[in-house]
């Protein structure tokens, strides 16, 4: 694999121009080898302990969301085939990479293929037993809702971070949105719940602007303090306020499915994108304004100026600080909502600690996706598909029993083997996490 480091011709005087080499790296011979040494392992596995103890029956496939949209027939798959057929095609990818290496970005769509066949081949490996079709639509819609709040916090994220300011704080700041959604979601409507969530996922995101840019606190130490702080509260403010007036405090009525006329009719995708609640709705809105604004207009240019080189920017006239202040703040919102999105766009209810750690597998999927809104789509949706895997194992009959512990541990190991395995060498915005005092 080469990576090629681009470079600018620089005008030094009017009769002499000066171009710099671009400079091909090429993947090391080790790093090659154990990256093509673990699909080789994966397809290994997939033959051997998938495909040997597969059940004799087809797997049956079920693509539609029970009583909504056009509905398409169901088709079955000899599973056991399936898995040594798939298996075989993951192992010669494993030794093509190898032998010579695939380039960055054909690595990149190798390592999605393999994933995209292992899933397809566990899939059919848990329908060999023949006592249950699988539910592929209902997976994949489970997959978007718990993917949601990732996706968000994914996109607060983003807007801190392409601004040079570490958002650590995600987590914390979901679980203010949280908190703040369902307390307001049943004092008032689900409405202001939204609205509260957003606001107060804002002002933390002001503590975290105000001790960051300001004071120059560490970002790191500082966003774990952060996360501390609405741990406790929120955990206090459970006990003195939720707790024993749970039904006029904390049961919020939530935001019920809106299907969209005609998209929604469409089979398969219709109902898994087009009849959703209004937090998945304004997700989408999110997450392309925020990819649109980046690359298209000045405020984007300026927040990724700001967050590769600030004194440089400032220097153009741009006002550095004030700009990380609003791209902070509108980072917790975001964040906020995505708090919201467990209680009102969810469960309707609030509890201790619900978020879980899912703000930093948000982190995560930030990084996993290299700092850009549309590889931080992927990641969470990656990672929401791990959560909503291990649920429907949970209740389906496999042909070799799972440990519920194991399930449990899913998602997080999931997240380990995608940032440590995958990702390979990313680079953060240059600024990211440096506080920058004007000279």
């Amino acid at each position: 694999m080469s990576e090629q480091i681009e470079t600018q011709t620089v005008e030094v005087a009017p009769d002499q121009v000066v171009a710099q080499r671009i400079v091909e790296v090429r993947m090391s011979p080790t790093r090659r080898v154990a990256i093509g040494a673990a699909i080789v392992i994966l397809g290994l596995l997939t033959i051997l302990a998938l495909g040997l103890s597969a059940g004799k029956h087809s797997t049956q496939f079920d693509l539609n969301v029970a009583g909504t949209g056009i509905q398409v027939p169901k088709f079955s798959l000899p599973g056991k085939a399936m898995c040594f057929v798939l298996g075989v095609i993951i192992v010669v990818l494993g030794v093509a990479q190898i032998a010579r290496g695939f380039g960055k970005k054909q690595l990149r769509w190798v390592g999605i293929t393999v994933a995209l066949l292992f899933i397809v081949a566990f899939l059919a490996w848990t329908g060999t037993t023949g006592k249950q079709s699988i539910q592929v639509a209902a997976l994949l819609q489970q997959t978007l809702l718990l993917a949601t709040p990732l996706i968000l916090g994914a996109m607060s994220g983003v807007l801190c971070e392409k601004s040079g300011v570490i958002n650590v704080a995600i987590e914390g700041q979901m679980l203010f949105g949280a908190f703040a959604g369902a307390l307001f979601g049943t004092l008032s409507s689900s409405w202001v719940g939204l609205i509260a969530a957003a606001v107060i996922g804002g002002l933390m995101g002001a503590l975290l602007a105000v001790f960051s840019i300001k004071f120059l606190v560490n970002q790191v130490i500082l966003g774990v303090v952060l996360n501390a702080f609405a741990l406790g509260l929120t955990g206090y403010l459970y006990d003195a306020v939720m707790a024993n007036n749970s039904g006029g405090t904390n049961s919020p009525s939530t935001f019920s499915n809106i299907k969209i006329p005609v998209l929604g009719d469409i089979p398969v995708i219709g109902p898994l994108l087009f009849n959703q609640n209004v937090i998945v709705y304004l997700m989408y809105v999110i997450v392309f304004v925020i990819d649109f604004m980046l690359i298209r207009s000045r405020w984007g240019l300026r927040t990724r100026a700001v967050g590769e080189h600030p004194k440089a920017a400032d220097t153009m006239g741009i006002n550095v600080l004030r700009l990380r202040y609003k791209n902070v703040i509108l980072g917790g919102c975001v964040a906020g909502v995505a708090g919201a999105a467990l209680t009102i766009g969810s469960v309707g209810s609030f509890n201790k600690d619900m978020t879980s750690g899912q703000g930093f597998i948000a982190l995560a999927a930030l990084i996993f996706g290299r700092w850009t809104p549309r590889g931080a789509l992927g990641a969470a949706l990656f990672f929401g598909f791990a959560s909503a895997l291990q649920t429907t194992l949970s209740l389906l009959a496999t042909p070799v029993k799972i440990d519920t512990n194991l399930l449990a541990m899913l998602p997080y190991l999931a997240t380990i083997f995608a940032v440590a395995g995958l990702v390979g060498r990313v680079r953060a915005p240059a600024a990211d996490g440096e506080p920058y005092v004007k000279g």
